[in-house]
């Protein structure tokens, strides 16, 4: 692996508000940074303003901060690599990495998500699709951190996991300021696993907004969504005591509450009213929990794990059942002891 004490060169993948401040934070540290835009024209863009004005605007690029066109070019040169495509694009992306050569790199997944058809987890995506790739190489960056946030320098924190911890340590290295705090995790099936699911939650607590519920209904949905994280993470493999951690409490706190969530913002609009392809097709950037929500659900099908609001997110997004008869049939479920 490479010792990321020694001039650093990164790569990363995706120009989003996400990939675009996580790139800006790098070069700020003083390491060589390749932004890659999946649009030609995109790049060109940012490359001639020094700034994301689409997705992350009045946030200037440093000088060493450089804007790729090619994808091979800004990955084949890097020692470490950060994926921050959405999650259902990952896949495409993997693919064309897998003529480079990996021995002694290393790759970050930034996006949350469960990939539809498969059912897996980003870093699966990775392994399945780019030869040569060995699970000590593969890390996630998750946590409560909106970009918006992050971008000002505000206080963050946030979890390097790795099956290795050699690698969680070097990512916590590479990402570890004043202000980005970095702490290290090796089970990364819980951590990938929480920073997924808490989307999907996230929608149902903006859904009790539209809606126009009030804490007590928000506090139920963060709370019984966390046990459902838990028993998926468990069924998964994963350490459950991982989701009070960062990526599950954390980042399921912030989401279902923050004014910077977008699928705390999808769910408000469903709730108002609004139909799905309607909200979706006026925003600007991604909602992971909508695909994640589909395929989470046919994930706990499959494996047999009750998950009640995942179940009850999915009805109203995907097979139209009405808000408040969604509601209804998940409050007057049969009761149940707590913990089970």
């Amino acid at each position: 692996m490479t010792n990321l004490s020694e001039p650093l060169r990164i790569a990363v993948l995706g120009a989003g508000s996400w990939g675009t401040t996580l790139a800006v934070l790098l070069a700020k540290k003083g390491y060589s940074v390749a932004l890659w835009a999946h649009r030609p024209e995109f790049a060109r863009q940012l490359s001639s303003e020094r700034e994301n004005r689409r997705y992350l605007a009045s946030v200037s690029f440093p000088d060493n901060l450089r804007v790729s066109e090619s994808l091979l070019d800004a990955a084949s040169s890097s020692s470490l690599i950060v994926t921050a495509v959405p999650s259902q694009a990952l896949r495409e992306t993997a693919e064309q990495l897998r003529d480079i050569v990996f021995e002694g790199k290393i790759i970050v997944n930034v996006a949350k998500g469960i990939e539809l058809q498969t059912g897996k987890r980003m870093s699966e995506v990775l392994l399945e699709t780019i030869p040569g790739l060995k699970p000590a190489q593969v890390a996630a960056l998750y946590g409560p951190s909106h970009a918006e946030e992050v971008s000002k320098e505000q206080p963050t924190t946030v979890v390097a996991s790795s099956p290795s911890q050699e690698t969680a340590r070097k990512v916590q290295e590479a990402f570890h300021t004043s202000m980005f705090r970095v702490y290290t995790n090796t089970d990364i099936t819980g951590v990938e696993i929480a920073g997924s699911v808490k989307n999907i939650i996230a929608i149902a607590a903006g859904i009790s907004d539209g809606i126009g519920y009030g804490d007590n209904a928000k506090a139920a949905i963060i709370t019984r969504g966390l046990a459902e994280i838990s028993r998926l993470c468990d069924r998964l493999g994963g350490d459950p005591v991982t989701v009070s951690g960062l990526s599950g409490i954390g980042d399921l706190v912030v989401t279902c509450l923050s004014r910077h969530s977008r699928n705390r913002y999808v769910g408000e609009e469903i709730g108002r009213g609004r139909s799905l392809d309607d909200v979706v097709s006026h925003m600007n950037m991604v909602a992971e929990g909508v695909h994640t929500s589909k395929a989470v659900y046919e994930l706990s099908q499959k494996l047999g794990v009750e998950m009640p609001i995942t179940q009850t997110v999915y009805q109203m997004l995907f097979e139209k059942k009405p808000v408040q008869q969604a509601i209804l049939d998940l409050m007057t479920r049969e009761p149940k002891d707590e913990v089970y």
